[in-house]
């Protein structure tokens, strides 16, 4: 009988707990809906209060301020100095030695004219200078803004039999893709491009990494004749089944200049301080296959050339832009995606310079500033162009102080365009394919990729479709997919929020998930769950039917134990931060469930702000939120209740 004796005793021991004073639950202070909704409005689309510095202020000085928060030029330009601008010279040059071939580079990815390329290197970042937060972001066009705007528009329009169309849609793209980010910057809508999750950029970014570079063996092996899809098997179709056009002139000189970048990215990467390195090596390349085409005849040889380049700046192009016509969709569409694409790189980029020298990027000035610059470049023959991660990093490696650096960029730009256009009459295609694979390949992050399937796998799936989506369907199509994955996995979260089991740690009133502290024990008597979600319309039926099944589950494994039958219903409403109309009613139909079941008590514990304020107004019998059915704590509830049932034994007996 002694083993029975203590199986008896271990319930009592457990009810043993100290006695706690009860504190009451206050409801929230009482507001207006007005108040709320303003409240509301001013976290989704005002997080980071903006109109804090006007408070408090005289009516000169709120000027004075509203002129900075819109051209924050004018807040570091009262007090830039020499000192300063010795280092933004050098910076500004050494990136100007990078953008200058990228540019060329990244327009012929587009198919677009390498004009356009330098062009878009010269008044986006005189405009950003202006308007733009960030001190170290380097702008102009980048790989993954030029693959995706050429590879859409060639879907319906050829860059060849029809040039002045396909010029003429690129740069209507470039305004709606500068109008939509400016709107996302002015409305404060920022949050939209937070769907782009880290897992699916560093997918998508490796997939286009992988389709731009596969798109250069028609200049690294001089294939005349090569398809215009992006897919992987198309392309590497392409390549061999025109064996016969490969030239071995170009395979050499391709071989030996991206051996040459390849090793200066390598040794830049390998000693920060040589950042110049990989800064110049793209210029130098450029230089010496030029010199080597003009020495050598090299373009009757079987290696095709850039040809003769206009000089000049940028012609106006406003009246090119299209708003009407069949092609409409297509433009939306196109500048739809980039705007996106481009806009996310550029503040991802500007942030990340930012936390390595501690100072703030306001994200909705950036998105107005690149929508600006993208507007103002869509009328002054530029497209689409953003903080490009490779100049950025340079141009911080290059000790920049402030945007003067773009300043200097643009002007040594504007030098080219004038002067030094006919030197690029020889320059070999082959070194400019080299030289985006160089680029490109920098987008390939697979320690982050690593990080993501050691810290999340349902990530790495969502990077996983991103890449392949990218690399076999299309990019934009990989795009759509990795974002409606991760927008499945947002839905699963809300429509199947988590439950679970507390148990309570031995000689505190702290009660923990039994799951996961293996010394928590069951207090007999008592099923306390946390239910941690938001509670709404789209979970209330799994959050029933999963409670329930929590006590059929208990009062199985309480039968063959032969202990006490459950007494009370325990929910911690703690993490349950809002609810509706239809979470109300949960508890409602809770309570009745469990009423069905026999003795069995429903309690609820700290719901919070709205979530109590709800249930206050609903429950106006005080069925559910009576003063012995509503708690702060858990610790307080279990010692109260237990003292109730106590007295209930006491009273049977």
């Amino acid at each position: 009988m002694e083993p029975n004796n203590n199986n008896n005793m271990q319930p009592d021991s457990c009810l043993e707990i100290t006695p706690m004073e009860v504190h009451k639950v206050v409801p929230p202070p009482h507001r207006s809906t007005i108040q709320k909704l303003k409240s509301r409005l001013k976290e989704t689309f005002f997080p980071d209060d903006p109109l804090l510095q006007f408070k408090r202020q005289p009516l000169g000085k709120k000027w004075i301020l509203a002129a900075q928060y819109v051209f924050p030029i004018l807040q570091w330009g009262p007090n830039y100095s020499f000192k300063l601008f010795k280092s933004d010279i050098v910076s500004g040059l050494t990136i100007a030695s990078l953008a200058i071939p990228q540019g060329i580079s990244y327009a012929k990815l587009a198919s677009l004219p390498p004009i356009v390329g330098l062009y878009s290197s010269f008044v986006p970042p005189l405009v950003y200078a202006v308007l733009g937060s960030s001190r170290d972001l380097a702008v102009g066009p980048v790989s993954i803004a030029s693959l995706i705007l050429g590879s859409m528009l060639r879907q319906e329009v050829s860059p060849i039999n029809d040039p002045l169309l396909f010029l003429q849609l690129a740069f209507s793209s470039t305004f709606f893709a500068g109008l939509f980010q400016a709107s996302l910057g002015l409305l404060r809508l920022g949050f939209i491009i937070d769907f782009l999750s880290k897992a699916i950029l560093i997918g998508f970014m490796a997939g286009a990494a992988v389709i731009v570079s596969l798109q250069q063996l028609k200049s690294l092996l001089g294939i005349t004749h090569f398809t215009k899809q992006m897919g992987l098997v198309p392309v590497l179709s392409s390549a061999f089944h025109n064996i016969n056009e490969w030239s071995w002139q170009t395979i050499l000189m391709g071989f030996c200049f991206l051996v040459f970048l390849l090793l200066a990215r390598h040794v830049s990467m390998r000693k920060p301080k040589l950042f110049w390195v990989s800064a110049g090596a793209p210029l130098v390349s450029v230089i010496l296959s030029t010199i080597l085409v003009f020495a050598f005849k090299a373009q009757h040889h079987g290696i095709s050339v850039i040809g003769k380049l206009q000089e000049g700046l940028n012609p106006p192009s406003w009246n090119m832009l299209h708003f009407h016509g069949s092609n409409l969709g297509l433009v939306i569409k196109t500048g739809l995606v980039t705007g996106i694409i481009s806009l996310t790189e550029g503040i991802a980029v500007g942030r990340t310079f930012a936390a390595l020298k501690n100072y703030q990027v306001d994200g909705n000035k950036e998105m107005m500033a690149i929508g600006l610059m993208n507007v103002i470049g869509s009328a002054t023959s530029c497209y689409v162009t953003t903080g490009a991660f490779s100049r950025s990093a340079v141009n911080h490696n290059a000790g920049a102080k402030t945007a003067v650096s773009n300043v200097v960029m643009s002007v040594t730009v504007m030098v080219t365009l004038l002067f030094l256009m006919p030197l690029f009459q020889y320059t070999p295609n082959v070194v400019l394919g080299a030289i985006i694979v160089t680029a490109v390949i920098g987008l390939i992050d697979l320690p982050a990729a690593c990080q993501i399937w050691k810290i999340d796998k349902f990530d790495f799936v969502v990077m996983l479709c991103a890449f392949f989506g990218v690399i076999f369907i299309s990019v934009q199509d990989g795009l759509a997919i990795a974002v409606a994955i991760s927008i499945f996995k947002i839905l699963l979260q809300v429509t199947r929020p988590k439950t679970l089991i507390l148990g309570n740690i031995p000689g505190t009133d702290i009660f923990r998930n039994l799951h996961h502290y293996k010394d928590a024990t069951r207090i007999p008597g008592f099923l306390i769950l946390s239910i941690e979600s938001p509670i709404n319309f789209a979970n209330t039926t799994y959050l029933k039917e999963r409670i329930l099944r929590w006590i059929n589950e208990y009062e199985t494994e309480e039968d063959i134990k032969k202990q006490s039958s459950i007494h009370f219903l325990i929910l911690d409403l703690s993490a349950v931060s809002a609810i509706d109309t239809s979470g109300v009613s949960l508890f409602k139909d809770l309570k009745k469930a469990v009423e069905n079941k026999g003795s069995v008590e429903l309690v609820l514990v700290n719901p919070v702000g709205e979530v109590l304020e709800k249930l206050l107004r609903a429950d106006d019998a005080r069925d559910i939120m009576g003063p012995d059915t509503l708690y702060l704590t858990v610790g307080e509830a279990v010692a109260a209740l237990s003292s109730t049932m106590k007295g209930q034994s006491s009273s049977n007996v």
